[in-house]
């Protein structure tokens, strides 16, 4: 579903990302775990086409993001860690607008806004602006306006922080079901615990490098993952 080969990317003379390589089939929730400042936002916003890339490429379901970033962007959903929305919107209108980029049907469109709304319990909240949201249900909206389209790949970046325990259980849950289903997602995170119950995969980077991926077993062994986590990063 995802092949990152050889990307690398500078900002002037600092490399962000060095030289990644890295596989994610369908049905797998692959965690992406760094430092700040690592090069985790840099891989996402690469794959997701938002930044230019110095060398290697990406591909989504095949597609070249270099070659064809259309055909990638359309199979494809990004949730930053700050959801940047139109705030001057109502939460059901940026739905409905996503809905019509992607260019989901009215009665399916409907069907899924209601299941998603419901579950992350913002339904009754959709006729609000957006300017009057806090920022737990920014976050929601962003995941509903990411799931509406019926992704193979999502990519999300921190996408717990600012929910309550309820709404992140949710989350789990809905990202597991995608998966059964045969999406993937690629997703960093802080909370290495998050990571530790919920990833089938993990990689670790640092300073822009892949320094240790796979199963959870194959990147732990018999400690916690919080162990090898601050070993790598010494």
């Amino acid at each position: 579903m995802l092949k990152i080969e050889n990307l690398t990317k500078y900002y002037g003379d600092k490399a962000a990302v060095k030289d990644l390589n890295l596989s994610i089939a369908p049905g797998e929730i692959y965690g992406f775990i760094g430092h700040n400042g690592a090069g985790k936002t840099t891989t996402l916003k690469s794959i997701a086409g938002i930044l230019k890339f110095d060398s290697g490429d990406i591909y989504v379901d095949g597609h070249s993001v270099k070659a064809d970033p259309i055909a990638c962007k359309k199979v494809m959903a990004y949730i930053p860690d700050n959801p940047d929305l139109y705030e001057y919107m109502s939460g059901i209108r940026f739905l409905n607008f996503v809905a019509d980029v992607y260019g989901v049907d009215a009665a399916r469109r409907g069907e899924l806004i209601q299941r998603y709304g419901d579950a992350l319990e913002l339904t009754d909240s959709l006729a609000q602006n957006i300017s009057e949201y806090s920022h737990g249900m920014k976050q929601k909206l962003a995941i509903i306006s990411a799931l509406i389209h019926e992704p193979k790949l999502i990519l999300m970046d921190e996408p717990f922080v600012g929910l309550d325990p309820v709404a992140s259980h949710t989350v789990k849950r809905l990202m597991r079901e995608m998966c059964d289903d045969g999406g993937a997602i690629f997703f960093s995170t802080h909370v290495l615990e998050v990571a530790e119950k919920l990833c089938d995969k993990v990689a670790i980077i640092k300073n822009g490098e892949l320094i240790r991926s796979g199963t959870m077993e194959e990147v732990r062994g018999d400690e916690s993952l919080e162990s090898v986590f601050l070993e790598l990063q010494e």
